[in-house]
């Protein structure tokens, strides 16, 4: 295709490959217990999460070899089969409601969920679409309604799920892709307003949202309902000190904190390892995030950089909420610590989505 391919950025895969590796192990040490009590099996979680490791480096080194202008021609039909997919999920007895969301496909343990797919594919669909029409975004009808509109309608897809978390991550990573390739901020702030007002509208017509927002501000007025979950995961984060209380050696895992190896895995890491295991997940993080925006600068032209800024803006965004989520900055929301967390379909899209990220980085100039 007429572009110099050198060799992946190095910094993107060992950052990427040692947070998965932190991720093993740690869903082994948050989870043991819980896995024991519902399975009797202490490696459950584990044995699921080397698998779908597994794949997701299998499909990592896949994209990572395959050019990311492929990518292009499929962005429309991917977009189709995701909103496809989010419709679907929502019919009962299709959609398997996990966690008060019907947010899974599938059967028995074994399931996806769309909603993680519609992340990846509309970064692709809008990389793709904002590329072709650049010259438009500055213009409010033609240019910035068309992907604010489509994005629109995934979040309320999602949100009928209801899946506030996904949603919130989807939207940061469009609005970044947007205002990258040229939308007027001015337009942007309006629009900000617009929906800082649907939030509220949303809170409002969900008393349990309200109650979440509640519990963050004062986790103590509710000490058993809409707080525990930010208490126990203080609880988790305090006793951790500088070097932690040992791996393996969580009090929090014993039925106290919910979700230990998936939305609150990050407690669990602060009170085994303490504040400098903390550290260094944050710092792995920082690097991946500085390498990829890296990325997006040097890419060979706009599609790709576009793309490189929805992919790792789709990553901070989830850490930022996961891990303020965690330390009683941010209401209660599900949402996975990319990499780290237990799952299926949001772990190997994830390395899936760094692996085109690392295709793009072979293009740089």
């Amino acid at each position: 295709m007429g572009k110099a391919r050198s060799a992946p950025d190095i910094w993107i895969i060992v950052p990427t490959l040692l947070l998965l590796t932190i991720g093993v192990i740690m869903v082994y040490s948050a989870s043991s217990v819980l896995a024991f009590r519902e399975f009797g099996d202490s490696l459950y979680y584990l044995k699921r999460q080397f698998i779908f490791a597994v794949l997701g480096v299998i499909a990592m080194f896949f994209t990572m070899n395959v050019d990311y202008l492929v990518w292009k021609r499929f962005a429309r039909v991917a977009l189709f089969i995701c909103f496809a997919m989010l419709i679907i999920v929502l019919i009962p007895g299709i959609g398997v409601v996990r966690g008060g969301a019907r947010s899974w496909l599938g059967i028995g343990a074994f399931g996806i969920q769309p909603s993680e797919f519609m992340k990846i594919g509309m970064i692709l669909f809008l990389s793709n679409m904002l590329s072709e029409n650049q010259a438009k975004i500055t213009l409010f009808r033609k240019g910035l309604l068309p992907p604010l509109g489509i994005m629109g309608l995934a979040f309320g897809l999602i949100m009928l799920q209801p899946d506030l978390g996904t949603g919130a991550v989807l939207v940061g990573a469009s609005l970044l892709i947007i205002y990258t390739s040229g939308a007027r901020l001015l337009h942007l702030s309006y629009l900000g307003m617009i929906g800082v007002a649907g939030f509220i509208g949303l809170v409002i017509a969900a008393p349990y949202r309200l109650k979440r927002i509640t519990a963050f501000l004062d986790p103590w007025q509710d000490p058993l309902g809409a707080g525990y979950q930010s208490i126990q995961s203080l609880y988790a984060i305090g006793p951790g000190g500088l070097v932690g209380l040992g791996l393996g050696m969580s009090r929090q895992k014993y039925s106290y904190l919910p979700e230990p190896q998936t939305d609150f895995i990050f407690s669990i890491i602060a009170e085994e390892l303490g504040f400098i295991g903390g550290t260094l997940v944050l710092l792995l993080f920082t690097i991946l995030v500085w390498r990829g925006m890296r990325a997006a600068i040097t890419a060979p032209d706009t599609f790709a950089s576009l793309i490189a800024v929805g992919i790792i803006g789709m990553i901070a965004v989830q850490v930022i909420i996961n891990i303020g989520v965690v330390i009683g900055m941010f209401p209660v929301t599900g949402i996975t610590l990319p990499f780290i967390s237990a799952g299926g379909s949001s772990l190997t899209l994830m390395l899936t989505s760094v692996g085109i990220l690392l295709n793009i980085s072979r293009y740089s100039r």
